[in-house]
């Protein structure tokens, strides 16, 4: 090793969206700092994510145990940690290097109560990239604006040629998972989309959307359910030869701006002003937020909950779809130019 290696550490623990917007800090200081050495810690299910990342030298898995944790690093030894987790856990791991420099991100825990609570927004309206290269200007790292990073290898590449003929020259993605519900549009809102759009259609998401995959596609021949059939780093590649995306607030829209896709963001008890929204960097790519902006009870989580804690769910059930039917209309093309 050069003894002007410089080994650096970045923590972020989940999830599928939080970890992929941090590539833009990963690739720039790969870049901007030449002799760095580039150490990631995420969870063992994020680890796809990462790990076939150019720009990072390790990827560390964390399963829970601090200690054994703590012990691999030490044995590697950093310069920096950047903190972009910022919990409990990620602070006992800083807190385990005294000698080390460590840059943290404010993840405005307080501002967020203050907004999901009593409505008040003391938010900055910065996009949560631009805030993470905030919280390591001190390196001296700027953002080069190139937008996400995805990498997907060759072994999860999806076979195009399995997907039935209607499908094989163009379509739209579907994104209809969610980990919380009240972040995720209910299925008969999807079927009136799927109705007013004569398009090539396919349904991504996970085991748990199965079934609601199999009641969107009923009864639409131009719609294919793929929900618990692929792995992320499949549905990332269907997400990158599609044409289109309609998505709830989750990690597949970030997945989606990553290949620069036009993007149809569905938001639910959650909002952009949290700093989440489709990031392009500076690229133009056109996309639409779709909410209910004047519900006095949005945002009420920062996260979601398991249902509408007002039992009326009007933030997804007044989703204009006709907005967006019109909006995929006019915008379609553009991805396939």
């Amino acid at each position: 090793m050069n003894s002007n290696t410089k080994k650096i550490l970045v923590i972020r623990f989940s999830s599928i969206g939080d970890v992929d917007l941090t590539s833009p800090i990963v690739r720039c200081i790969r870049k901007q700092l030449p002799n760095a050495e580039i150490y990631f810690l995420t969870k063992k299910q994020f680890q796809p994510l990462v790990q076939h990342n150019e720009n990072i030298h390790q990827v560390i898995l964390f399963d829970d145990n601090l200690k054994e944790t703590i012990a691999t690093l030490k044995d590697i030894g950093f310069q920096y940690i950047i903190d972009l987790h910022n919990n409990l856990r990620s602070r006992l791991i800083c807190a385990a290097f005294p000698l080390t420099k460590v840059f943290r991100f404010n993840k405005l825990n307080t501002e967020k109560w203050l907004l999901t609570n009593f409505k008040i927004n003391h938010l900055p309206q910065k996009h949560i990239v631009d805030r993470y290269f905030e919280s390591i200007a001190e390196l001296g790292i700027v953002n080069d604006n190139s937008g996400l990073d995805f990498f997907i290898p060759s072994n999860e590449v999806f076979d195009s040629n399995t997907l039935p003929q209607t499908h094989q020259e163009g379509f739209i993605v579907f994104s209809i998972g969610g980990q919380h519900s009240t972040k995720k549009m209910p299925v008969h809102k999807w079927q009136q989309l799927a109705m007013l759009l004569n398009y090539s259609i396919i349904i991504l998401g996970g085991k748990e959307e199965q079934q609601e995959g199999e009641e969107l596609s009923t009864n639409f021949p131009h719609v294919v359910n793929y929900c618990g059939k692929l792995s992320l780093l499949q549905s990332a590649f269907i997400v990158a030869q599609s044409n289109l995306v309609v998505t709830h607030d989750t990690g597949l829209m970030h997945i989606a701006a990553a290949f620069k896709k036009p993007i149809v963001s569905v938001w639910g008890n959650t909002i952009p002003e949290f700093g989440m929204y489709p990031y392009y960097g500076k690229y133009l790519v056109v996309n639409y937020k779709a909410e209910i902006s004047n519900l006095n009870c949005r945002p009420c989580s920062k996260l979601g909950h398991k249902k509408c804690p007002e039992g009326h769910f009007l933030c997804m059930e007044l989703q204009d779809i006709n907005a967006m039917a019109l909006f995929v209309k006019e915008n379609l093309h553009l991805a396939s130019q």
